[in-house]
């Protein structure tokens, strides 16, 4: 390979890898392991004790899993270093998507319901 194909797969290198460091790698990486010690304690203790119902628990699930989400979004598939306009373009489709399912799961119990009567 010449020098000046060398040098462009250098840069290249370098610039998709921008920002992602291996002390970056393990904070993330740690802050995911939290949040998953996390989810298994209420799992395995809050809930069977009656610390929290289910009820509680779930939307605290939730919240957790779109918290891990973010970052493994964010840093391991690079979004976070990404332009705006790209991650807006993925983030509003992903909105919406997540509003359809709401709406139609709103719509299912409405109809269920009706069955019901």
């Amino acid at each position: 390979m010449s020098s000046h194909t060398e040098a462009a797969h250098q840069d290249h290198d370098h610039d998709h890898g921008e920002g992602m460091t291996a002390k970056k790698i393990w904070k993330v990486f740690f802050i995911l392991l939290g949040i998953t010690v996390v989810e298994f304690f209420i799992a395995l203790y809050c809930v069977p004790h009656n610390v929290f119902s289910i009820s509680v628990a779930n939307p605290i699930y939730i919240v957790l899993t779109l918290l891990k989400a973010f970052y493994i979004v964010a840093y391991f598939m690079h979004l976070k270093f990404e332009k705006v306009a790209l991650v807006y373009s993925i983030i509003v489709p992903i909105l919406f998507i997540i509003g359809l399912i709401l709406v139609l799961t709103n719509e299912s119990h409405h109809w269920i319901g009706l069955r019901a009567v």
